[in-house]
């Protein structure tokens, strides 16, 4: 009997990155199957956040063909970690985090939160309304809840420049991190101006641009 292969997590062929009516790119292709972690680059003005977004099912795919697991419309969301934070500032550290993780059907204990903040070194500010936090504080808010989401939640994460503003032991904790979201059937597409040395592929947008 033939062996079928693994449908790949994420499939793009041909597909073009638009701002609004403007073509930036054409003909981008990118396969990513489980345990996959590609380093999107490029130039500046070469569509990087655009793709991502258009991968997050926020901007429309006007040409070309995306498959989430063989499929054309998105089995699974995936998770999107962007520069716009998406923390809301009336809510405490806990709060904002519950919320994030109730996007994608988890509702976290006590006991994980504390181990999700703990990891990103925000361990004691639980209760502390998030308008108090620093711009590096809050967004390691957003990076804790890849403490507590897994391949079966999510399988694919779409990662907008996750090292920004991170010191070189939370990007080292960040690192192994990623890794073992794709050591358990995960991918990950992710942009990052500083060396990704857990990627194992890399998609440059600057061969695709107009």
């Amino acid at each position: 009997m033939p062996v079928s292969m693994p449908v790949p997590v994420l499939s793009c062929h041909e597909l073009t990155v638009q701002r609004g009516e403007i073509p930036l790119c054409e003909g981008v292709a990118l396969e990513l199957s489980a345990g996959d972690i590609c380093h999107l680059i490029g130039a500046n003005g070469t569509g990087k956040t655009t793709l991502l977004m258009q991968l997050a099912g926020l901007l429309p795919v006007l040409t070309g063909e995306v498959h989430y697991q063989g499929s054309k419309t998105l089995p699974i969301q995936p998770l999107y970690v962007s520069h716009q934070l998406g923390i809301h500032p009336s809510l405490t550290v806990a709060q904002n985090l519950t919320f994030l993780l109730n996007l994608y059907g988890i509702t976290p204990s006590r006991d994980e939160i504390d181990a999700a903040l703990n990891w990103v070194g925000l361990q004691g500010f639980e209760t502390i309304s998030s308008s108090h936090l620093s711009a590096g504080q809050t967004r390691r808010i957003t990076l804790a809840r890849l403490y507590l989401l897994t391949p079966k939640v999510t399988p694919l994460w779409l990662l907008d420049e996750p090292f920004t503003a991170l010191d070189v032991d939370m990007v080292a904790r960040m690192e192994v991190r990623l890794r073992e979201f794709a050591d358990m059937g995960g991918a990950i597409l992710m942009t990052s101006h500083q060396p990704v040395a857990v990627a194992n592929q890399v998609l440059d947008l600057s061969g695709y641009m107009v």
